[in-house]
């Protein structure tokens, strides 16, 4: 299928963002304006998002930035948006090279975007032009979830089970596929679970790279009770922005929607945290300019508060369980496992209990924003996966 198609559906529309000027020079007249107020000088990171390094993005944010240059890069991607299920849903399509791309759905979370994928997409469409196979090639669909950046927002809070609906009635009504690959980490590893529990065999594989999904019968070996154990201490320290969101997300967005440098230290604190970062210098892993970027998306789109729901919704969904009888997910499964993931992986048995696990990759390095911290682990991953699917080499 190519883009041409495109023209025979009145209802998808192509589409480019741009911020206007008088809002760019309002974000910064606000960034520049932030009254900046004092924490401990041994604060460090230990407390939330380091003032030192706040004051030194959000200078180099006013003086130095180049959001033009982003959004170029942004819509250097062909983009469409589609009434889906009631959403303005916006996607980049990327089109594969070759005579049988492979149709790939890839799903990003929170706090990010589809800028996320601006290292992944090419690649994953165009293998041929960086060295690779064509017969390695993907359309790429790469949609904002609900409520996220460009897309419109639900009547009230979605969940990942609903926005699953959302993904599957695009890619099968809108686009056509009659089956497709998903792929995701963070909030779209539980999009992809609920793509390939409820909506098989349209959505034929799924590969993840995170584990949000939990098994109703809980740990059954020493190591998984060892595992959980952990896992519930690692994440006290985490579960403040998680209990807010998925309880009060109006609340806090009173605060957020007037401040840019306020959903700056939002989103950084996570990227600090939960990226595989040298000591507490978050540019070892990215740039002041990608930053900013996914930073820029939140604030130019006033999404933060709607980009929260999604907390709220999987609550209201009844949480992290796919079946409450333990059923898994079916289709193939792909699990890349890269070492500093906030969300520890449990011990395989674990993960074979939920999910019929055909490929399992341990990473080297890299952490919760696999697509942008180490994008060439894993393309690879991706690719090798889809050979096994495609029922060539490995």
């Amino acid at each position: 299928m190519s883009e041409d198609r495109f023209d025979a559906h009145p209802d998808i529309k192509p589409f480019s963002f741009h911020v206007s000027d008088t809002t760019l020079k309002d974000i910064r007249t606000r960034v520049a304006n932030y009254p900046w107020h004092e924490m401990p000088d041994d604060g460090g990171w230990d407390y939330g998002t380091n003032l030192d390094y706040l004051r030194e993005l959000c200078a180099y944010w006013v003086s130095d930035f180049d959001w033009r240059a982003q959004e170029d890069r942004i819509n250097g991607f062909a983009q469409f948006k589609a009434q889906v299920e009631g959403i303005d849903l916006h996607f980049i399509y990327e089109q594969g090279s070759g005579p049988k791309p492979m149709p790939l759905m890839i799903s990003h979370g929170w706090p990010g975007s589809v800028a996320e994928f601006h290292k992944l997409i090419a690649p994953l469409a165009h293998p041929e032009r960086f060295g690779g196979d064509v017969e390695d090639a993907f359309t790429v669909i790469a949609p904002s979830l609900p409520g996220f950046a460009f897309s419109g927002r639900p009547s009230r809070p979605y969940g990942p089970r609903k926005m699953a609906d959302v993904i599957n009635s695009l890619m099968t009504r809108t686009l056509g596929f009659d089956s497709y690959v998903a792929q995701g980490g963070d909030w779209g590893a539980a999009i992809c679970s609920w793509l390939g529990y409820e909506h098989a065999p349209a959505c034929s594989a799924i590969h993840i790279n995170a584990l949000m999904a939990r098994h109703p019968d809980g740990p059954q070996t020493p190591a998984e009770v060892a595992w959980a154990a952990q896992f519930d201490n690692d994440q006290i320290m985490e579960e403040g922005y998680r209990s807010i969101q998925a309880t009060r997300p109006q609340t806090l967005s009173y605060a957020m929607m007037d401040s840019p440098v306020g959903i700056a230290a939002w989103l950084l604190e996570k990227f600090r945290s939960w990226s595989d970062v040298h000591g507490d210098n978050i540019e070892t892993v990215y740039s002041k300019d990608e930053l900013l970027t996914n930073i820029m998306i939140y604030v130019a789109t006033k999404s933060f508060n709607t980009a929260s729901w999604i907390y709220y919704g999987r609550r209201e969904e009844g949480g992290r369980i796919l079946s409450p009888e333990g059923a898994r997910v079916e289709v193939p499964t792909g699990c890349a496992v890269f070492p500093a993931e906030f969300l520890t992986w449990p011990p395989r048995s674990y993960v074979d209990r939920i999910y019929n696990v055909q490929h399992w990759s341990e990473m080297p390095r890299g952490g919760h924003f696999a697509a942008m911290e180490e994008p060439d682990l894993l393309l690879a991953d991706i690719r090798t996966f889809a050979r096994g699917l495609r029922g060539y080499g490995s």
